[in-house]
């Protein structure tokens, strides 16, 4: 798959996204968000990717939205007599496919890591939290910056995403103020997983990677979209049923009985085969 603002590579079932315009801090081009939307369009296909680790180049994860490119976008589709016409329109054409980002990222079948260098602010706020952990570099920082250009504080999700990470008050604070959220503050309410120095940031991610690598890939597999599902659980019945299906779907696979085998009885490594 090839792309020009993104750079992929998979090394030992780990999968390692970067977010490639760093003359732009990463900001989101409609070229970059149409890119992303493909590859985690693509990640139903890519069993051989386990774990996926999503970066910035250079000093940045991603500054939001590029809103030096809108006016292209828009003279693209006021020249296209088959498209509709007006700002209203383009700008509900454009959130529609921003939404559809987010969704496709929370309904990849990989675990998805952050790993966080520099700002990540507006749409680039929102694209860590859709992410399932986040790991950040001490100069990492967290921003819903709309609220201070005009626009609401909530953004492709973040009003559904950020409550949920660190509880409803402090969320209110940072969507209703635009206020900075540092490193150190958000690995102690939690929306961070670990704050690490910047040169080890990803060896963290790696490190924490391989630590998944540990389970099977179904049950890997399960457990992310157990997470995703009961977060919203109508009740407790509810969520251990779903989890009961899990786990017998888990015990019918042959990479079940090599876990067992190779913790209990041989002790060593499992080798897996996703079957």
């Amino acid at each position: 798959m090839d792309f020009n603002t993104l750079e992929f590579e998979c090394t030992d079932h780990v999968g390692w996204l970067t977010l490639n315009r760093a003359d732009r801090l990463n900001a989101l081009s409609m070229e970059m968000v149409h890119e992303l939307r493909r590859f985690f369009g693509s990640l139903d296909e890519r069993l051989d990717v386990r774990i996926l680790v999503v970066k910035g180049s250079g000093r940045a994860f991603c500054a939001g939205f590029d809103v030096s490119g809108l006016a292209d976008g828009m003279a693209v589709m006021e020249a296209d007599a088959n498209m509709p016409k007006g700002a209203v329109t383009y700008g509900h054409m454009v959130q529609r496919i921003m939404n559809d980002l987010i969704m496709k990222i929370r309904q990849a079948p990989q675990p998805v890591i952050a790993a966080v260098r520099g700002p990540a602010v507006g749409g680039g706020f929102t694209l860590s939290m859709a992410c399932d952990i986040r790991i950040a570099s001490e100069n990492a920082r967290f921003q819903a910056a709309n609220i201070r250009i005009g626009y609401t504080g909530a953004d492709m999700g973040s009003s559904y995403f950020l409550p949920r990470l660190i509880g409803l008050s402090r969320a209110a604070e940072y969507m209703y103020t635009g206020r900075v959220l540092d490193a150190p503050t958000a690995e102690r309410i939690g929306f961070i997983s670990r704050m690490v120095a910047d040169g080890q940031l990803e060896d963290a991610a790696r490190e924490m990677a391989s630590d998944m690598l540990k389970a099977t890939p179904l049950g890997l597999r399960l457990t992310k979209e157990l997470l995703n599902i009961n977060i919203d659980a109508p009740s407790l019945m509810a969520a251990v049923q779903l989890e009961a299906g899990g786990q017998l779907l888990c015990g019918m696979s042959e990479d079940a009985g090599e876990a067992i085998k190779a913790a209990y009885f041989e002790k060593r490594s499992p080798r897996y085969q996703d079957k």
